[in-house]
Parts: structure tokens; C-alpha cells; sequence
């Protein structure tokens, strides 16, 4: 974590982004559209009842958000881009005011109702980093591949980019453009999505397998946190806006990949380049997991279920060991590891 008094943040939300994406990641993909969540109101509770409780279940808490954007530092802004006059955004409003965020109201503009946050959010966003040039990290909310430009052009200015999305609707490109990719599952405080209801016969996406000696299960959720840079999420075709279901990115050959596998092939490859670097052994468990970051922005060994990254380590007993004789945890590839 950065030093608060050194750093200071600003944030940016494509509210209409994150909250159909979680929609979606909760009930199945497009499925906002579907249930019309964009026109309900409190008013119609009692009419629809179901669909109160699909969106209770898919609540988005933006204080989590805010709260990890502030663990980097002072945050100097907030903002959120939505159509406030839409009753699911309007819903947000006091949770949102009682965090000293701005609302920037984004008025529909053509008949599908496409709000152009994505336009409003980047212009904004640059024009803050030449207006305060003390910003060193600008948090982007939002998982769409629209905002690809914005992180490169932010990384250019020298600011440190993170990204926070929704697993299952952020962009693999996106997760690259970034310094660090966070997905909302593995935020503190949030309770993992359940994994939407299959119909008969639809594959599900492989599992880590049971059988690997000393490998945590899966928290709920893991498996969609970490494959989330591996399915290019998309703009919607709901008549809300910029958000999860179809960015128009091509299909990624990857996005089934089995997380837990990736991840161990990331540890091995991370492992193989330090030490090639270091040209030792042993390396800094920090250092590694560093490395690891570098090359996936979106790694997260919260995400795949464990409490922290020794944990992980140590599930990776086939390729890695740890070493905590010493205050400095060491990690190596095993003998039969370096062979492979």
C-alpha cells in the first residue's frame, strides 16, 4: 500500500458500467436488458416483486469501491457518470452522496438512450491531469474496452492506472492497459456473486481440479474473478448505456481457460524470469508476486481463493517451495520444477 500522505487519487465511475455488469454477472449475461431493470423504481416494488429482489441481490457497494480506491491515497475526486434520472441509478444516490461523490448526470442523446459516459468520463479524466498535475493515480470503474486509450494515455502522463470490473465483463486489453486490475469480487467487504443459473446442457467453464495436492478449493466467485481478463466484456445493447454485454471486442480464445491453471503457469514463468534476472535461487516471495503482476494486471490470489500469496505458493507445491525460515520469505522453483 502507498503512503497516503505521498499519493493522491482520483476516481472515476462508469456507474452504468458497473452496475449492469453486476446485474448480469448475478443473474446471466444480457439479462439486465431482458428484466427492463433500467425503468424500475421503488414504486413498482410491490408490483415486481421478483425483480426487487433480482436487483437487491445485485446491489452494487460503491463504498467498497471508494474505500479500496482510498487505500492508495488522499482521494482528491470522485466521480460517477450515469443518467441519475433513470430509477436504478436514482436508487444510488444518497449512498453515493454520503460519499462526497459528484454526480455527473449524462443526458440520453439519441433513441437507444446511449449515454456517452465513456466520451465524458476520458475527456474529464485527461483534462484533470494537465488542471492537477499532483494526481498520481487515477482509478477507472469500469470494465469495458472503451477505456483502453484512456489507461494508455494515463500511463503516458505517468500516473499509476487501476482498474476495477466486474468479473465476466472486463476486457483482457483493458486489464493490460492497466498498472493493477482489480475485479469487484475480490474487493474486502464484498460477498462473491453466485455463479448464474446454466440452462440444461451449457458447458460450464473447466474447474480447478480436486485432486492437486495442497490447492485450496475455489472461493465462490474466484473462477469468474479470474477469468474476467480473460472475457472481453462489452458495451450493453440495453438501452442504459456503456456497460457489461458486448464491447465488440473479438471472442477470446482464452476466456475458458481454467484460472488455477493460469496461474500456475504465471508463477512458473515469473519464478523462471527472476531467477534468470537474479541469476539465483532463491528469489523475494514480494518480488515474485510483483513480476506476476506485471505480465497479469488482473492476478489476484484473493480471487482464486486463497488468503494470501504464500498460501498460494505453497498450493504450488509441484513447482515452487517457500521458504519462511527468515523474516524475508524466499520461493524457488523445485528441483523438478526447473526441469519442466
Amino acid at each position: 500500500m502507498n503512503d497516503p500522505g505521498g499519493t493522491r487519487v482520483a476516481v472515476y465511475i462508469d456507474f452504468d458500467n458497473i452496475v449492469i455488469s453486476r446485474y448480469d454477472q448475478v443473474h446471466g449475461r444480457g439479462q439486465f436488458q431482458r428484466d427492463r431493470g433500467r425503468a424500475y423504481s421503488r414504486a413498482d416494488r410491490p408490483a415486481d416483486a421478483d425483480l426487487a429482489e433480482k436487483l437487491r441481490r445485485a446491489t452494487v457497494d460503491v463504498g467498497a469501491v471508494i474505500d479500496y480506491a482510498s487505500s492508495f491515497g488522499t482521494l482528491v475526486l470522485t466521480r460517477a457518470y450515469a443518467d441519475w434520472s433513470a430509477p436504478v441509478n436514482a436508487d444510488y444516490r444518497g449512498q453515493l452522496v454520503s460519499r462526497a461523490v459528484d454526480l455527473v448526470q449524462l443526458f440520453p442523446t439519441a433513441a437507444y438512450a446511449k449515454n456517452g459516459a465513456d466520451i465524458r468520463l476520458a475527456v474529464d479524466a485527461v483534462e484533470d491531469m494537465f488542471r492537477l498535475p499532483d494526481l498520481t493515480h487515477v482509478v477507472i470503474v469500469a470494465g469495458d474496452s472503451d477505456y483502453i486509450a484512456l489507461a494508455q494515455r494515463c500511463r503516458r502522463l505517468g500516473r499509476y492506472v487501476v482498474g476495477v470490473g466486474v468479473a465476466g465483463s472486463t476486457s483482457r486489453a483493458l486489464a493490460a492497459a492497466c498498472d493493477e486490475l482489480v475485479i469487484y469480487d475480490a474487493l474486502p467487504g464484498i460477498e462473491p456473486a453466485e455463479a448464474p443459473h446454466r440452462p440444461a446442457g451449457q458447458v460450464a467453464g473447466a474447474q480447478a481440479s480436486p485432486d492437486e495436492p495442497g490447492t485450496a478449493p475455489p472461493a465462490r466467485g474466484a473462477r469468474r474473478g479470474r477469468r474476467a481478463a480473460g472475457a472481453d466484456g462489452a458495451d450493453s445493447a440495453d438501452s442504459g448505456g456503456s456497460a457489461a454485454g458486448g464491447d465488440g471486442d473479438e471472442a477470446d480464445p482464452d476466456a475458458e481457460e481454467d484460472p488455477q491453471e493460469a496461474a500456475t503457469r504465471l508463477l512458473e514463468r515469473a519464478l523462471r524470469l527472476g531467477q534468470e534476472k537474479e541469476d539465483a535461487d532463491w528469489l523475494h516471495s514480494s518480488a515474485v508476486k510483483s513480476q506476476m503482476r506485471r505480465m497479469d494486471p488482473s492476478f489476484s490470489e484473493r480471487a482464486l481463493g486463497y488468503r494470501s500469496f504464500s498460501d498460494f505458493v505453497k498450493s504450488r507445491s509441484a513447482i515452487a517451495e517457500l521458504d519462511e525460515t527468515s523474516t524475508a520469505r524466499l520461493v524457488r522453483l523445485t528441483p523438478a520444477g526447473a526441469k519442466r
